[in-house]
């Protein structure tokens, strides 16, 4: 009687478990996007700057942490989409938001397409992540260079757009509207990504991550998954970069340099590249340590480098990671008693 009474314990539990994660999704997508009532326009843009680096964030994570490619120079793909989107809208290209959101996106794609059929075939590990960023900082090089693009200055002033349906317009040049398309925007990629990762072409980039001889042994055709992945990654950040230019309304060579390469690195790691979800915990980690320090000046990078130094000594397989195991000691001890 008692073994009966445990196993209906046991099997009742089990929905409750499958229905929290995506519970708790729903409820956090409609806090986010019912934000603009619950928060001042400071902390709104700060959620919304968060929602740009999860997308940039995931996007080198699908690189990495699913097919092992390395790449330290992945915030020329997010220039490339801001550069697009804000001259798009700053000249007035007649071209419709979703659409120069798409051919942001594409271009991204394109040059990843290019870099990965050229480098490769030859090119994997440091050799990949070195020569990627040679390339982001030759892109700085040619906008620096360009008046179109600013130069030196960058784009600023770019207004944000009003998407004609035909029957009905949705004007975005309000922060607290443009935020609000934002979260669509980022709840429908992500969906995408996570599509893409538990997929069959998701599955056979882990298997290439893995082990590429294997992979190659049971038909696998290594190449061309690793530049599908390149492409898929290179698109998305161009699409975080693109998404970025309204919300800031001003795109700058800090957004080309090595160092902006390193914010998606930092953000995987600290939340977990091992974990689909691992780059949007670091992202929104990140970012609420360099809120709380933003007081400190002079201090604050030094406050926010040691935060990170002991999170990464405590957890080496990030916040996720922590969490997963902390939840499985539980489990143990839930089991036992």
């Amino acid at each position: 009687m008692g073994q009966r009474t445990l196993n209906i314990g046991a099997t009742t539990g089990t929905p409750i478990t499958v229905w929290l994660g995506p519970v708790a999704l729903t409820i956090l997508v409609v806090l986010l996007y019912f934000a603009p009532h619950l928060v001042n326009p400071g902390i709104l843009f700060v959620v919304g700057m968060t929602l740009i680096q999860s997308v940039f964030a995931l996007s080198w994570n699908l690189l990495f942490g699913y097919t092992g490619l390395p790449s330290f120079g992945h915030a020329g793909f997010y220039a490339i989409g801001a550069y697009f989107t804000g001259a798009a809208l700053r000249y007035d290209f007649q071209l419709h938001f979703l659409v120069t959101l798409v051919i942001a996106g594409l271009l991204g794609a394109l040059v990843a397409l290019a870099i990965g059929v050229v480098a490769l075939k030859r090119l994997t590990g440091i050799f990949l992540a070195v020569l990627t960023v040679a390339l982001t900082e030759a892109l700085g090089k040619i906008i620096g260079f360009s008046p179109a693009l600013g130069e030196q200055d960058g784009l600023g002033n770019i207004p944000r757009p009003i998407m004609d349906f035909g029957l009905f317009t949705v004007d975005l040049t309000h922060g607290d509207d443009y935020y609000r398309f934002l979260v669509v925007a980022v709840v429908a990629i992500v969906a995408g990504l996570w599509w893409v990762v538990h997929s069959r072409l998701g599955r056979a980039f882990r298997a290439v991550r893995d082990d590429a001889d294997r992979a190659r042994f049971v038909g696998i055709d290594v190449l061309r998954y690793r530049v599908y992945s390149f492409m898929i990654s290179g698109g998305t950040a161009a699409l975080a970069g693109a998404l970025s230019a309204p919300l800031t309304r001003i795109v700058t060579l800090d957004q080309v340099n090595w160092l902006a390469s390193t914010q998606p690195i930092l953000n995987s790691l600290l939340g977990g590249f091992t974990s689909f979800w691992g780059p949007i915990v670091g992202s929104v980690a990140f970012s609420t340590i360099n809120y709380w320090t933003r007081s400190f000046p002079g201090l604050s990078e030094m406050m926010v480098g040691g935060i990170l130094v002991v999170v990464i000594l405590v957890a080496p397989t990030g916040i996720v990671g922590m969490l997963g195991k902390l939840r499985d000691r539980f489990t143990k001890k839930g089991d036992k008693a």
